[in-house]
């Protein structure tokens, strides 16, 4: 007699002979109610049937609901990459770990499993981690594995040079790249699977002195972006970024250094528009997230296929909001600029370290004064800084160097990173961000027309608005214990 539950997430039950048949037809197993069940989807197939049929041992049925078996099989999947990651990093020294895993046959042969559990495994630590790199380095003698949490580079392990080689080889497997050129950089893309959820992964793979270097980035979902409300702006930036988005024409612009969070933000505003009413076109290099009822242009320079070249053939498609991933020439600035002038809504990135500083970059890049002024309706700068973990930070006085940094009161308590599990080791857990924002109106637009400088630009927002600089944000996120002091530092936002 089978019987069916609903919306129940149940602990993975392992203790059955031939598990890997049964997993493998799709058979799970789980506990309910405190006694172990075999477990089949509401709709099962021919294989699942036949795997209940050879079932040995009294094992009551249960009928899951897609969501509830999906979240069952997520932790089987997860148990066994797992269980690969402990299997090669059990070892005793780098020499067992050398001999079980250097092997010049070892994609080519049954013994290929263990590069292959080793690989997946570091797509799911890097996945239950929060990292958006893998890196995997090769030196003289030995190479490390790496993964880049809330923008820093954390070391996962370090293995031989041969057990390096073949990981990277199995890495070119998966990207569809030539495994026999070593000599020249190459460039591809692959797609995971972990506990039933799709993960697009970009491949960049470079040859070094002692041996090539991959750098792998994992790419979030359209639907995994946050929105702009969740990105962690202050009040203020949010409602001014929601002012500038009611804008059916002009120019917008987000500013910051490589790591900043642009194209994160970028594809927030994008969440934030109509995309029943509004023709949305992007130009991006590559696409990094895949956005629903948005229609994506990738940049291929071999084909010509160029940012200046797929925005001409933009205006022709009748766009209401153009995204350009990067103004990086003075073509694209200048098509761009145009395109805010003639009654689209334009958004796009510069590499500038302040908010003011963009405006000097245009002109720099030949757009004339007047043509900034009547395009660009607001530029926000912005940065991103780790979060210090809540179970585990620790209280300290400050030294009058920090004091005088930060514009600390004499009595003041910070906070400081110390590690726990939570936030693995590392004393901080999560990022937010923090910016500065111009609207421009009438009066700042005047001063960029007749051509003030960077330093009269910013000095006029200072003094005559409501502007607040991001080194402000940030001092407040160190008073309240939010940041700590070295990651403040590290940011590199200037003071007031």
């Amino acid at each position: 007699m089978f019987s069916s539950v609903t919306n129940v997430d149940l602990p993975a039950y392992t203790e059955v002979a031939d598990l890997d048949f049964y997993l493998k037809n799709g058979l799970l197993f789980g506990l309910y109610e405190g006694r172990p069940h075999a477990c089949l989807p509401e709709e099962p197939d021919a294989n699942a049937l036949n795997a209940l049929s050879h079932l040995k041992g009294d094992f009551p049925v249960l009928m899951l609901d897609e969501e509830s078996y999906t979240r069952l099989k997520g932790k089987f999947l997860e148990a066994r990459t797992e269980e690969g990651m402990s299997e090669i990093e059990g070892f005793e020294n780098p020499e067992e770990i050398e001999s079980f895993l250097q092997n010049e046959d070892l994609l080519d042969s049954e013994n290929s499993a263990p590069i292959i559990r080793y690989v997946n495994s570091l797509f799911v630590q890097a996945v239950k981690r929060r990292a958006t790199d893998i890196h995997i380095e090769t030196f003289e003698r030995e190479g490390d594995v790496r993964f880049r949490i809330d923008g820093v580079l954390t070391r996962v392990s370090t293995l031989k040079k041969g057990a390096i080689e073949s990981i990277i080889n199995r890495i070119k497997v998966i990207s569809n790249l030539d495994i026999s050129e070593t000599r020249i950089p190459q460039d591809g893309r692959t797609k995971i699977t972990i506990a039933g959820s799709g993960v697009d992964v970009r491949v960049s793979i470079l040859p070094t002195y002692y041996g090539e270097k991959v750098v792998m980035r994992l790419l979030m979902k359209g639907e995994s972006i946050p929105s702009l409300h969740n990105l962690g702006f202050s009040v203020d930036v949010y409602n001014k970024l929601k002012s500038l988005l009611k804008h059916s024409y002009g120019m917008i612009l987000i500013t910051g250094p490589t790591g900043s969070g642009k194209s994160t933000t970028l594809h927030s505003f994008l969440k934030e528009i109509d995309h029943e009413h509004f023709n949305i076109v992007t130009i991006e290099n590559p696409v990094e997230y895949n956005a629903p009822g948005v229609n994506q242009i990738q940049v291929n320079e071999k084909v010509n296929l160029t940012f200046s070249e797929a925005l001409r053939s933009i205006l022709r498609q009748d766009p209401d909001v153009i995204m350009v991933g990067e103004m990086r020439d003075k073509e694209t600035a200048k098509i761009a600029t145009q395109a805010a002038m003639t009654g689209h809504l334009l958004l796009s990135t510069l590499h500038t370290n302040s908010a003011v500083a963009a405006i000097p970059r245009l002109l720099d890049m030949g757009i004339d004064p007047f043509l900034v002024r009547s395009t660009l309706i607001g530029v926000l700068a912005q940065r991103l800084v780790r979060k210090l973990c809540p179970y585990c930070k620790v209280p300290y006085t400050p030294s009058e160097e920090d004091k005088e940094y930060f514009y600390l009161p004499d009595d003041a308590k910070v906070y400081g990173p110390k590690g726990c599990e939570k936030c693995g080791f590392t004393g901080y857990r999560g990022r937010r961000a923090i910016g500065e924002i111009i609207l421009v109106d009438d009066e700042f637009g005047s001063k960029i027309k007749y051509g003030a400088d960077e330093q009269s630009l910013r000095r006029y927002l200072l003094e005559e608005t409501d502007f607040r600089p991001m080194f402000e944000e940030l001092r407040l996120m160190v008073i309240s214990g939010e940041t700590g002091v070295a990651e403040a530092i590290r940011i590199g936002v200037k003071g007031l």
